[in-house]
């Protein structure tokens, strides 16, 4: 696999739910490696978001640890702060502020930096022009299709430079042409970029474009390919 040290591991993650006495993980271990492209598949309601949820500090375990740079979450302070220097996400849905432009949109990550206006704005501008939205800087999100609006929420997810993105079905919502074009940009800032890219998608044809394949079923890993 690799020499270096994992940049997330799970060490025996369980997830109850109290209400509705859901268990959403069982007893799970995984690494996840810098450089690797892991395309989480399975049923709906195997754990797979849930297991997404957990890498990323969006949620925390009933038991069991999970680890970032062999340090525990649970020890590394505000996990808000975490997640915004460490963590990009990218869900099925966009969820950008209509009344902000593509560059607005983009930004929105680095106010809790140091950054000055003039550097957020360049920044968003650079991560534009990566995803191939250079001459829809000053767009608003309805004056763009679908699979743009997606290009803009993955430039949004890269805005603090992220240890780990993570994208929920990514492709969900669009048509083929466009979720083509997306997973062929997520590849390209995988191998060009070198993100580490945690996917969960219900396609295998797409997964196993990825450097791994784990498949869950139940809250179980069940399958974990190279």
């Amino acid at each position: 696999m690799t020499s270096q040290p994992p940049l997330v591991s799970l060490k025996n993650v369980n997830k109850h739910y109290v209400d509705g006495d859901v268990h959403a993980m069982r007893d799970v271990s995984l690494d996840v490696y810098p450089g690797d492209w892991i395309s989480i598949v399975g049923a709906s309601g195997c754990g797979k978001s849930t297991l997404l949820n957990m890498m990323g500090a969006l949620d925390r375990p009933t038991s069991g640890e999970v680890f970032f740079r062999d340090t525990p979450l649970d020890a590394s302070g505000d996990l808000d702060q975490h997640r915004a220097k460490h963590v990009g996400f990218v869900f099925q849905s966009y969820y950008l502020l209509p009344n902000l432009t593509a560059s607005e949109n983009v930004q929105i990550p680095m106010f809790g930096t140091t950054l000055h206006a003039t550097e957020r704005q360049q920044r968003s501008i650079e991560l534009l022009q990566l995803v191939g939205l250079s001459n829809r800087i000053d767009h608003l999100p309805d004056q763009l299709s679908s699979g743009q609006r997606q290009r803009v929420a993955i430039a949004r997810a890269l805005a603090n430079d992220p240890a780990l993105v993570l994208a929920d079905e990514p492709t969900g919502a669009l048509d083929s042409d466009s979720g083509r074009e997306v997973v062929e940009l997520l590849e390209r800032l995988n191998r060009e970029n070198d993100y580490t890219l945690v996917m969960v998608t219900h396609d295998l044809e797409l997964a196993k474009r990825g450097s791994r394949v784990v498949k869950m079923h139940d809250g179980v890993v069940q399958e974990s390919l190279v």
